[in-house]
């Protein structure tokens, strides 16, 4: 497809409803080992809603739906990731609420890369509960081929010293669980053989949705009790893979907080930036 034929779907837009149940909050906090307590969830657990489950034969061999539909089928590229994004907290979502989400197709945008040609879709979601505005979303997707390693080596980060830090060990239940909460079936997240001797990475990929989840409450726990999000973005620089041990740093500056992850070599593997209310 062309990219006057992607013009096509520029301000295509679809809306859906759910709700948050309670096995998903709480599958939730049991798959990141996080207490769930009283009132609002923690910031970016609107991720388990509205997901995609289609029929076998609906399914690419990557295990994502098939090309097509709301998004554009951008069937040259072979591989689709979530590359970032952007959101804008105005409310707050409790187990048992339904919302409603509106969606839109914003930017597409080719690129050259490193690795050859890249496709850019952003797409902007609103969120609404029964107690009024959620959030304001943007996510950029990013369709790229199988040419170049699909992990490159990558030098060490320069040392934080200052950063607030946390470790963690992503492994292979932690990230089926989370695919299985999400809707998410990529096979990058749960299929060794096809991870490996398809996709050409070293081991199972962490999602970057959960490393910025990560981030986002280690941003609150930085800035202590009571605090809370205005606003938040993320983006992928390396991918992450579990198994090895990954660090979150942050450094507060004012009302606002830097966040990274970094892989055991010392590679960054996400960036974010955080603000506070």
């Amino acid at each position: 497809m062309t990219g006057m034929a992607y013009e096509e779907y520029l301000g295509r837009s679809e809306t859906r409803e759910d709700r948050m149940d309670p096995r998903l909050a709480e599958g939730m906090a049991a798959t990141i080992s996080r207490p769930l307590g009283e009132g609002a969830l923690p910031p970016l657990w609107h991720w388990l809603l509205f997901q995609d489950w289609k029929p076998a034969d609906g399914l690419g061999p990557d295990g994502h739906p098939k090309r097509g539909g709301f998004l554009p089928p951008v069937h040259h590229l072979e591989r689709r990731m979530w590359a970032g994004g952007r959101v804008s907290f105005q409310g707050e979502i409790r187990i048992g609420d339904t919302l409603r989400r509106s969606s839109t197709i914003l930017k597409i945008t080719e690129k050259k890369g490193g690795s050859g040609e890249l496709v850019f879709v952003t797409v902007g979601h609103s969120l609404e509960g029964p107690r009024g505005p959620v959030l304001e979303e943007e996510q950029d997707i990013v369709y790229r081929g199988t040419g170049g390693a699909a992990l490159r080596d990558a030098p060490a980060a320069p040392p934080w010293p200052a950063a607030s830090r946390a470790e963690l060990l992503p492994d292979a239940v932690m990230l089926f669980r989370y695919s299985a909460l999400t809707g998410n079936g990529h096979r990058i997240h749960y299929d060794h053989p096809y991870v490996t001797g398809v996709e050409g990475y070293p081991g199972l990929v962490v999602h970057g949705p959960l490393q910025a989840t990560w981030l986002a409450q280690h941003a609150l726990d930085i800035a202590g009790p009571g605090a809370r999000l205005a606003r938040f973005s993320y983006r992928g620089q390396r991918a992450a893979i579990a198994g090895q041990r990954l660090t979150l740093l942050g450094e507060r500056a004012g009302g606002q907080v830097k966040l990274e992850t970094r892989d055991a070599t010392g590679a960054t593997c996400q960036v974010a930036e955080a603000d506070l209310v």
